[in-house]
């Protein structure tokens, strides 16, 4: 896995045994996000569609991304949406009119190999942000370890339980 940073955006990369169409189910499709990501997921795979996660099934009010968006969708190629932060983050990170936003790419390398790129932006350049950006560095690695196991060995590991 390979790790770049700057001030205002992270990106974080993996290659996955998987051919590109599971990678993409695995990103679009509410049952398959909760096997590796969060226990619940309403992922609507359209432009405007939700991109919901709840990291405390049936909790709506905290630990969740309630009210995200697909801002953009190609198929097999990107996949792009807004974000919220955990509740640590909130009063920085989740005001609606100010969201980060996660940008997914994907590529396929071969029939059974797929790169995966995210980069997180909207990260603002100041002090107070310093301890989200390091720890959205963190979740992601997280993710997309989770990602990869549970696609190249069916055990995916829930991603930043609470």
């Amino acid at each position: 896995m390979k790790t770049e940073t700057n001030d205002i955006a992270i990106i974080k990369e993996v290659t996955i045994n998987a051919p590109l169409n599971l990678v993409w189910y695995a990103w679009t499709i509410s049952e398959r996000v909760s096997e590796w990501f969060a226990p619940e997921a309403v992922v609507d795979a359209k432009e405007g569609g939700n991109y919901e996660l709840y990291f405390i099934p049936g909790n709506s009010t905290g630990m969740n991304t309630k009210g995200c968006k697909i801002t953009k969708l190609i198929n097999e190629s990107e996949l792009h949406f807004t974000w919220k932060a955990p509740d640590q983050f909130e009063t920085l990170m989740n005001n609606e009119n100010d969201l980060t936003t996660v940008n997914v790419s994907f590529k396929s390398i071969n029939e059974s190999s797929t790169k995966v790129i995210i980069k997180h932006t909207g990260f603002k350049d100041n002090e107070d942000w310093v301890e989200a950006f390091n720890w959205h560095q963190m979740a992601w690695s997280g993710v997309l370890d989770s990602l990869k196991s549970a696609l190249e060995k069916g055990k995916g590991n829930l991603c930043c339980q609470p």
